[in-house]
């Protein structure tokens, strides 16, 4: 494993910074303007390069287990009801009957797994693209709905290990993954993010959270610095995701609490994915020598919606 020294502190970004940022990474992304926002890099002949990454057949979840109790992370977590179950006086002990249940969840929080729509970030009274803000409603969102992704995203999926690259088994909260993090990942795992790509970066939030236990995560989280996705835009990935909230928290920009879901959601249209869980893809990673992997992801179909819940497959 490649060695390298933790991940030192990154400058802050003036909002002048961050506005010119924004301004250059939104430039460079005019190509992903639609419902689909970057999700066009996925077009159907990367599609089927991405199938010849399955080489062993073996599928791996990379979401974390929904959680019905509280925590410092989670307090108002997913409610899980049954609506139906034998009964112990036995009166469902003959013939056929059903056991039968209800969900209910924060779809945005900070502990499930989930995928953020296009819509989901408001800036300056804009969406992505420049769709007004008033087509979101209390009836949900008119536009860029995560409706928009009902075919899926289904591509080449990349895993970089920042953790690994540094020789920890985590990052802590607040450090941030730069643009050389990223590239120096490459070259230690031996693996190239190309156009199209749907990138996954660790950060090892799930690994700290299951070993030392849930913590403020709203407060403070290892994150992507926003000059990090100047990468992105350079190789034209289609989805951004972590195990984390993709973003740092404090967050290292003057007057934006959330820079990274600014500049990739409404910026550069990318569809971001939230505290997903790598634990179990690393080691099989690892084992076969290779982070590509045909990557599918299937939200689900709810009209409105400004996300889902999602557990993304990695099939190698």
């Amino acid at each position: 494993m490649a060695t390298h020294a933790r991940p030192a502190a990154q400058p802050r970004l003036t909002k002048a910074e961050f506005d010119a940022l924004y301004r250059r990474l939104a430039s460079r992304s005019a190509w992903a303007e639609g419902d689909r926002g970057a999700l066009a890099a996925l077009t159907p002949g990367r599609v089927l390069d991405a199938m010849r990454e399955v080489r062993s057949g073996r599928p791996v979840t990379m979401a974390a287990r929904i959680e019905t109790s509280p925590s410092p992370d989670d307090p108002e977590p997913a409610r899980h009801r049954m609506s139906a179950w034998p009964d112990e006086t036995g009166t469902m002990a003959s013939g056929l009957h059903f056991a039968m249940d209800r969900f209910a969840m924060n779809v945005h929080g900070d502990a499930d797994s989930h995928i953020d729509a296009l819509c989901h970030v408001i800036y300056d009274g804009t969406l992505h693209g420049g769709v007004s803000a008033d087509t979101v409603t209390a009836a949900g969102a008119e536009a860029l709905s995560v409706e928009s992704v009902h075919d899926g995203l289904v591509g080449r999926g990349v895993l970089l290990d920042i953790p690994r690259l540094h020789g920890v088994p985590w990052l802590e909260p607040g450090d941030h993954v730069t643009a050389d993090d990223l590239v120096a990942a490459e070259s230690a795992q031996h693996v190239q993010v190309t156009e199209g790509d749907l990138l996954f970066v660790r950060v090892g939030h799930r690994r700290r959270r299951d070993e030392l236990g849930a913590w403020r995560a709203a407060k403070a989280r290892a994150g992507l610095h926003p000059s990090a996705m100047e990468f992105l835009a350079d190789r034209r990935v289609a989805a951004l995701g972590s195990d984390g909230n993709n973003d740092t928290a404090p967050s290292s920009t003057d007057g934006v609490d959330f820079p990274v879901h600014v500049l990739g959601i409404h910026a550069m249209g990318l569809h971001l994915l939230d505290y997903l869980q790598f634990e179990d893809l690393v080691p099989v990673c690892e084992e076969e020598g290779r982070w590509s992997f045909l990557c599918v992801v299937a939200p689900l179909r709810l009209p409105h919606a400004t996300g889902s819940p999602v557990n993304p497959i990695a099939v190698l």
